[in-house]
């Protein structure tokens, strides 16, 4: 096979980047993270990695100059950030990190789960205060656990909280896909979103970001929720309506909510999340288990060992659908 012109959108001194050694020798790099740079370098690339997280702007500008590029591997699992309208045009395939993720999630979502059925927050405020106290608990067995978005993050999820005894239901765009699926108690269509929430002791959202689940648990699926109800989100910000959230953690509509995602990353200084007694924030760092960034980076030189052999390669994203 020729060799291969891989451009990659990056810090050239990320220490994830060391991964590309890896690669075959005969493989051509160009890694920069400036324009000028990679306009030059695009119209050569046959392959782009995008292992920029923090200016999705930098592909979408490089990407129409790169004229002969074949593929594109995004290294974390979002992609709504980078699809610009010419790379969900493109015939070209786009791949991305997808379920490299999934168990620390999912290890999270349950670890909330804990820290409001055992009080741990409470915990920790007697035991600073030097005060003995006994109060009562609930277990996490026989609660039902809902997941918004049942991909590789929600059924890492569902199978984590199954064998505590939790009953699953799941929310899907086609739930008849679900059928004989284990982990599943019922799954959901859209359309019947409410009639699930209402059911739920922890709501779990863990759909991608796409323009029909922005906004998806908004007022009026927050307010069927029960009162011992908790919102954990483990997915992306806008998927939940912030301010009817913050409404009924601050009224004690609901129990509370355990976030690790927002609309608005960093969370600004003074916002509500930061000073409500009933929240579990985490940094949008859930997932950051030791050597992440080489996990992540596992995953496209698997692919691109397939992309070299003329395999499928793994972790398609449906540009339209927007994962």
């Amino acid at each position: 096979m020729p060799a291969i012109t891989l451009l990659v959108t990056a810090d050239p001194e990320a220490p994830y980047l060391k991964g590309l050694d890896q690669l075959p020798s005969d493989t051509r790099i160009v890694i920069s993270a400036d324009r000028a740079t990679l306009a030059a370098a695009a119209p050569e690339a046959d392959v782009i990695l995008n292992g920029e997280f923090k200016d999705p702007q930098l592909l979408k500008d490089t990407f129409p100059l790169a004229t002969r590029v074949r593929w594109v591997h995004n290294l974390s699992a979002g992609v709504e950030h980078i699809l610009s309208p010419e790379i969900v045009a493109s015939p070209v395939p786009l791949t991305n990190g997808r379920g490299v993720f999934r168990r620390p999630l999912a290890e999270w979502a349950v670890g909330a789960m804990l820290h409001f059925l055992y009080n741990h927050r409470r915990l920790l405020r007697q035991q600073e205060a030097g005060v003995w106290e006994d109060f009562d608990i609930e277990e996490l067995g026989e609660k039902t656990v809902g997941i918004v978005g049942y991909g590789e993050i929600g059924r890492a999820v569902a199978e984590r909280a199954k064998p505590f005894g939790c009953k699953i239901v799941a929310l899907r765009r086609r739930p008849e896909n679900s059928g004989g699926d284990p982990l599943i108690d019922r799954a959901y269509a859209p359309s019947q979103i409410n009639e699930m929430l209402a059911a739920c002791d922890f709501v779990v959202a863990a759909a991608p970001l796409t323009p029909e689940t922005r906004g998806l648990v908004g007022p009026e699926q927050i307010a069927v929720l029960k009162a011992s109800a908790v919102v954990i989100n483990i997915g992306r910000g806008p998927v939940i309506d912030e301010p009817a959230l913050v409404a009924a953690l601050e009224s004690g509509k609901i129990r509370g909510a355990a976030l690790d995602v927002f609309t608005v990353e960093p969370l600004p200084p003074g916002h509500s999340f930061y000073k409500l007694q009933n929240v579990l924030l985490s940094p949008h760092s859930a997932d950051h288990t030791l050597g992440w960034r080489d996990r992540a980076f596992q995953c496209f030189l698997d692919n691109f060992a397939r992309f070299r052999k003329g395999e499928p390669l793994e972790n398609v994203v449906d540009k339209h659908a927007g994962y």
